[in-house]
């Protein structure tokens, strides 16, 4: 039996989320945690296609619900691809503002694709490209976000480091030095929809808050590519902090949030904020990097301190990298 395999990375946004929405550029990151999964040829004379997510299987029905709405969306975007069975499976909590849908949509959309390529050697019609994979699990995406930026998808394809607009979408960027993060969550779920839409009546009501808060991010972003690219982890954990109070000025914080920031801070972080929608979801703190001839450590101390003060106070992180150097791309596998 044929089967093939499928990986993407989760993501960080490191400074300009909402202002993306607007236009304005972002900066984003692939991360360790991701998704995964398996695609085979569905049963003998099955004619419907499946999805195993968890300990729940969903048919490719739009009456099923979300998930089976997601999953016929990515599959008509790969005509031919079906029937498959899938199973799929994620490192990342949804609502988490860490792209755990993207990544489970770029996953699925490349084990589907690598099995059709699979099967195309073996004489069977069918074959995807690359950007046929990233334009089924943007169907995918759209089933949960309405109209998403498009940047967790990027993320999840690409991994890496990368500067996104809508306009333009990802453009490389390359750290000097790898970025060492601490991943903290509130607990409480986040829909990006729902928090983008609170932002668009906010910015409808006051559209002079609109415009410096768009036009604020956009000029920290900038400043943080140039720090990213420089190894100035210190100016970037600055360019983090008023990132977040640039958005607390636009109610997406919360109190879990806020204090996340602040413990992080005070355990030695050089900069913390929340990362994706808010309005719950999680918070990155950005950490010294290892001193010189530590490459290949980690910053075991500062890490732990960190996470040791969310621990204390009743939440719960983790520890991720962004590599320096040029994204990559996360390959799909065949097995």
């Amino acid at each position: 039996m044929i089967e093939a395999l499928g990986r993407a990375s989760g993501k960080v946004i490191l400074l300009g989320e909402h202002a993306v929405v607007y236009g304005a550029p972002a900066l984003a990151a692939g991360i360790e945690r991701g998704a995964r999964a398996r695609a085979t040829r569905a049963p003998g004379g099955a004619r419907a296609s499946a999805l195993r997510l968890g300990d729940r299987e969903h048919g490719a029905a739009p009456a099923e619900g979300d998930v089976a709405r997601a999953f016929a969306a990515l599959l008509e975007a790969l005509p031919g691809a079906g029937p498959v069975r899938v199973e799929a499976e994620s490192d990342l909590p949804p609502g988490g503002g860490l792209g755990s849908s993207a990544a489970l949509g770029v996953a699925i959309a490349r084990a589907v694709a690598a099995l059709a390529r699979a099967q195309a050697e073996a004489g069977a019609p069918g074959a995807f490209t690359a950007a046929a994979e990233v334009a089924a699990a943007a169907a995918w995406e759209r089933v949960f976000h309405g109209n998403p930026s498009g940047i967790d998808t990027a993320a999840a394809a690409r991994g890496g480091c990368f500067r996104f607009t809508r306009a333009h979408g990802a453009t490389p960027l390359a750290p000097r030095d790898d970025l060492w993060l601490c991943v903290g969550s509130t607990g409480v779920p986040s829909s990006t929809r729902s928090m983008v839409e609170l932002v668009a009546k906010l910015f409808e009501r006051k559209p002079t808050l609109a415009e410096t808060s768009i036009a604020g991010i956009a000029a920290l972003v900038e400043n943080a590519a140039l720090a990213i690219e420089a190894g100035d982890a210190i100016g970037l954990g600055r360019l983090m902090d008023l990132n977040q109070m640039l958005l607390a000025g636009m109610f997406v914080s919360t109190e879990a949030i806020e204090t996340l920031c602040r413990l992080a801070r005070e355990a030695g972080a050089l900069g913390a904020k929340l990362t994706g929608a808010g309005g719950g979801g999680s918070v990155i703190a950005l950490l010294a990097p290892p001193p010189p001839g530590g490459a290949a450590a980690t910053p075991n101390g500062a890490a732990g301190r960190v996470l040791a003060a969310w621990r204390d106070a009743g939440y719960s992180g983790f520890v991720t990298r962004v590599k320096a150097g040029a994204a990559t791309a996360a390959p799909e596998e065949q097995a």
